[in-house]
């Protein structure tokens, strides 16, 4: 499993009490398979993206959901070499705030908190996957864990779905690693290839100075501040050139991403967080809350945290409910 990033474990206790538990099954509402096996490929057939069971040195060992159980909207396929030296994992989830070069970004950053400052990036490019140009990104690791090994991710953005390909493996056995990398990324398909995002590398820098990093894929964000928490630092980035506009600070490599957008009427700037196929609605804030105030929201220390208005369940078959917090027990 990706390193997951648990500042966010406060504010989810405090949202949990005051919301009825979401993704229970209903007659009416039947849960998604998470994969199907279908003529030696593994399917996801909400996200309509399929992958070979046997890829370069690599095979299937099991597969499931890795969180939200019976949604269908975090699912994971591991791969292993024969000795099981070579670990594979694909990702097919659906954040409700989808973006490739973030997702590369934060798995750059659980990857260097997990394996050590001799660690070095070694590739980080677009690439090209299912015939589309720059539709991947495609890093690579040396020396991580003090040498001992290699590891290497990919990122496919395909409509409202992200995949993540995470694989390691014994240095001396780097070269299986980037085939391994290599062949899964060939391996995947797409029900529709169009659906697939062109994905660009993300550079940060202060606002002012050039950086960018795309928003869905998009709109060019820099740098306003950095926050510093108990549990580590996060950017808070902006939009280019847009005075007081959006902002967002992405938490961690599976997609929770806190954004303040401008309320109606532009009167504040109403707090949401996206995470996997759920998004928490927020009070909204006076004025955009500074660094310090950001570090409060993600230590859960907050007390607007506590007072959500409403949440969004993403389906994986696209549907989107809302839910009112229940009332307070007299």
């Amino acid at each position: 499993m990706p390193v997951r990033i648990h500042a966010l474990s406060l504010i989810s206790a405090a949202f949990a009490s005051a919301f009825p538990m979401a993704g229970q099954a209903t007659a009416s509402t039947p849960v998604p398979e998470a994969w199907m096996a279908v003529d030696g490929m593994l399917r996801s057939g909400t996200a309509g993206i399929s992958i070979t069971q046997n890829a370069g040195s690599l095979s299937l060992a099991k597969s499931g959901e890795a969180s939200r159980g019976g949604s269908g909207v975090d699912n994971y396929a591991q791969f292993l070499s024969q000795d099981g030296a070579v670990q594979a994992t694909l990702y097919i989830y659906l954040p409700s705030y989808a973006d490739a070069s973030l997702a590369a970004y934060m798995t750059d950053k659980a990857i260097m908190d997990r394996f050590g400052a001799k660690t070095r990036l070694s590739a980080y490019e677009a690439v090209d996957v299912a015939g589309q140009n720059n539709g991947a990104i495609r890093a690579v690791y040396d020396d991580a864990a003090d040498g001992a090994l290699t590891t290497a991710a990919a990122f496919v953005h395909a409509g409202r779905w992200l995949a993540k390909i995470r694989i390691t493996g014994p240095t001396e056995r780097r070269d299986e690693v980037l085939a391994g990398i290599d062949a899964m990324l060939s391996s995947l398909r797409f029900d529709d290839v169009a659906l697939i995002h062109s994905s660009r590398i993300a550079n940060y820098a202060a606002c002012g100075q050039g950086g960018h990093i795309p928003q869905q894929g998009s709109e060019r964000f820099c740098v306003r501040n950095r926050i510093e928490t108990a549990d580590g630092s996060y950017e808070m980035l902006q939009a280019q050139g847009v005075k007081d506009g959006s902002v967002i600070v992405p938490v961690d490599d599976m997609g929770t991403v806190l954004a303040f957008d401008r309320s109606t009427g532009d009167k504040g700037f109403r707090l949401s967080i996206h995470s996997i196929g759920q998004t928490d609605i927020y009070g909204v804030y006076d004025r955009l809350p500074g660094a310090k105030q950001i570090a409060a929201i993600l230590d859960g220390k907050d007390p607007r945290i506590a007072q959500a208005s409403r949440t969004m369940d993403h389906a994986a078959n696209g549907d989107v409910t809302v839910r009112q917090p229940r009332a307070k027990a007299r």
